[in-house]
This record gives C-alpha cells, sequence and structure tokens, in this order.
C-alpha cells in the first residue's frame, strides 16, 4: 500500500506543484493589475481627465471580466480533470448490446405466462456449457423453483428469459411465441426480476418505484406498498414516498430495500416473475415479512423461483433440479424427497433435524 501511495505521489506532485505555481501567479497577476488600474486611475483623477465614479466603475467592469475569465480557467481545468471519467461514461454509454431487436420483431400482447424451454444450450466461453439441454415448460400461474448447487446454471437460464443473452442452441418462447422475435422491451415489460440485492436509485421512494411503471399514480404506488408490507416503514419517513433512498439504496435497511423492489413489481404487475434469491440475505423476522409480501405478488403469476434454502421452495408447483447446467430431476418436494435422489440429499442436508436423524 505504501509502495502504491508512493507511486501516485510520484506522479502527482510534478503536477500539484506546477498547479500551484500557476494559480499563485494567476491570482499575483489579478491583484497586481487591480492596483495597476487604481494606480493609473488616480494619475489620470490628479489630472482631472476622470472622476472617481469612473475609477470605481472601471475597476468593476475589470473585476467582472477578471471573475468571468477564472471561471472560465477552472472550467477548462475541471474538463481535462475529468477525462477519464467522461471517457468510461460515454464507453458505457456508446456500448452497444449483442442483443438486439429482429427487423421483424413483434410486441408481446395479453400474454398468458406459458413459458417453455426446448433444448437451450448456453456458453459464455463458447467452450464449456453453463446451461445444457433445457427442456421443460411452465403453465400459467405455475410456480417453478429452480434449485441445485451455486454455479449451476440457475440464474443463467433466467438471464436467458428475459434475454441477457441469447442461447447458442435451442427455443425459449412465451405463449407460444420465440422471444428472439419479440421485441426486447415488450419482453422485458412483462418480465418482472426481483434480485437478492435489490437495485435502487439515489432518488425517492415513488421514483424508485416508477421504474417498473412510470404513469403510476401515487394512489397505485401506496396500494403497491401496502401489499408489499412496505407502507409501515415509508410512513415513518416524515418525507414519505418523497424520501431519497440513498446510493444503492443505503438509507434502508436489507427488508425495507427488498420490500421496494416488491413493490415495484407489483406496480409493473407482470404476468411473469422471477424470484433471484429474493429472501436468503435476511434475518428470520424481516423474512417472514417479505415472504408474505412475495406470496401476494405471485399470486396469479407464472413465477420462477431460484433458491438454496429449500424451504422456501415448499409449496412450489414443480422443482427442477440443476446440477452442471442440467436438469437432472423434475417434480414436487414429496415426490423429490420419496425418489431419494439429488433433491432428496439436499433436503437430508437443509431440514432433517437432530431428532428425526436419530
Amino acid at each position: 500500500m505504501r509502495a502504491v501511495v508512493d507511486r501516485l505521489l510520484g506522479a502527482q506532485m510534478p503536477v500539484l506543484s506546477w498547479w500551484a505555481v500557476v494559480s499563485t501567479i494567476t491570482k499575483a497577476s489579478t491583484t497586481l493589475t487591480m492596483l495597476a488600474i487604481l494606480i493609473l486611475g488616480l494619475f489620470v483623477f490628479a489630472r482631472g481627465q476622470t472622476t472617481i465614479g469612473g475609477i470605481v466603475m472601471f475597476m468593476s467592469f475589470a473585476g467582472m471580466l477578471i471573475q468571468r475569465l477564472e471561471q472560465a480557467a477552472r472550467f477548462v481545468n475541471s474538463v481535462f480533470i475529468n477525462v477519464p471519467r467522461l471517457e468510461e461514461f460515454f464507453g458505457v454509454l456508446d456500448t452497444t448490446t449483442s442483443v438486439k431487436d429482429r427487423k421483424n420483431a413483434v410486441t408481446l400482447k395479453n400474454v398468458r405466462g406459458e413459458v417453455s424451454f426446448d433444448g437451450v444450450t448456453f456458453s459464455y466461453d463458447r467452450k464449456s456449457p453453463a446451461v445444457e439441454d433445457l427442456t421443460f415448460k411452465a403453465e400459467p400461474g405455475e410456480t417453478i423453483a429452480l434449485v441445485g448447487a451455486t454455479g449451476a446454471g440457475k440464474s443463467t437460464a433466467m438471464a436467458l428469459l428475459y434475454r441477457v443473452y441469447d442461447p447458442q442452441s435451442g427455443k425459449i418462447s412465451i405463449d407460444g411465441r420465440d422471444i428472439r422475435g419479440v421485441k426486447l422491451a415488450s419482453l422485458r415489460h412483462n418480465v418482472g426480476v426481483i434480485f437478492q440485492e435489490p437495485l435502487l436509485f439515489n432518488r425517492s421512494i415513488a421514483e424508485n418505484l416508477r421504474v417498473g411503471n412510470p404513469d403510476a399514480t401515487d394512489e397505485e404506488i401506496l396500494a403497491a406498498c401496502r401489499r408489499a408490507e412496505a407502507l409501515e416503514f415509508i410512513e415513518r419517513h416524515g418525507d414519505g414516498l418523497n424520501a431519497n433512498v440513498g446510493e444503492r439504496g443505503r438509507m434502508l435497511s436489507g427488508g425495507e430495500r427488498q420490500r421496494l423492489s416488491i413493490a415495484r413489481a407489483l406496480l409493473k404487475d407482470p404476468p411473469i416473475l422471477i424470484l433471484d434469491e429474493a429472501t436468503s440475505a435476511l434475518d428470520a423476522a424481516t423474512e417472514a415479512k417479505v415472504t408474505a409480501a412475495l406470496n401476494e405478488v405471485m399470486k396469479g403469476r407464472t413465477t420462477f423461483v431460484i433458491a438454496h434454502r429449500l424451504a422456501t421452495v415448499r409449496n412450489a408447483t414443480r422443482i427442477l433440479v440443476f446440477d452442471h447446467g442440467r436438469i437432472v430431476e423434475s417434480g414436487s418436494f414429496d415426490e423429490l424427497v420419496a425418489k431419494g435422489g439429488v433433491f432428496a440429499k439436499l433436503a437430508e442436508v437443509q431440514l432433517l433435524t437432530p431428532a428425526a436423524a436419530q
């Protein structure tokens, strides 16, 4: 660390030294200029060629001009200082996504929520597949749980559903329509995602909630917050919906941030919902509140639940067990436990009580 700081100071000190010299010369020049104007004005006044008012007015004009020149110099200096940041900003702004709308892409309308994966394979490096030959179907209103070890391909499969990437082979369909033939904005309008770490901006609560539905009224926002168990802590804030959540929501607790993300999903009202480890980072009391909110948001929607804790998927319509990018087991909770396979071993480790073990 000391070596890094020494190199940093070694690079900065020459620049700072020159800047100090230039700044000193600039300030001295300004002072000398004003002093010269005063002396010249007094000399002209002594000869009766001007008045005190004329001297004061001329010095005021000179001061205004010098002030504007200093502002221009500071602006130019700030531009040069911020060049690296500007380059990064425009680099991100100019980045083109690899997933684009096709020329004949259509808009998804009246989505029922039927989702189908048909032989889907995807690889990040085009060498080892992250998911391989995924084939399953979710009927409208079903809750499908995806379980398995970290890196088994659960989140990748769901990222393919809302087209962060496109699969190298196979097809993903919504209501029988290949999602690659659907406009991206339309697809993502119909798919809601609640992540483990909520994505909140340094804006008000209302502005964060309107990300999913820009036209939502305050009444609709309050109704969504009530259903998401978030109204209580919002009302505790003096500013209510206008309260600022801070950068990445740092002014709120983890449970409060999560409930806001649930309220945002309710406000968006998508027919397809993805819950990506939505309660894994919460304490038991907060998890109970968030779970109640999630049960409300899942009603009447096709829901995909990514979870490591099996207790959270006990009531799922169907459970898909992932292992090395493949679905190795499929069925209800009780069916998979009775089968005695991969899921049963996971359940035994997580859910078996000491008494049962004896």
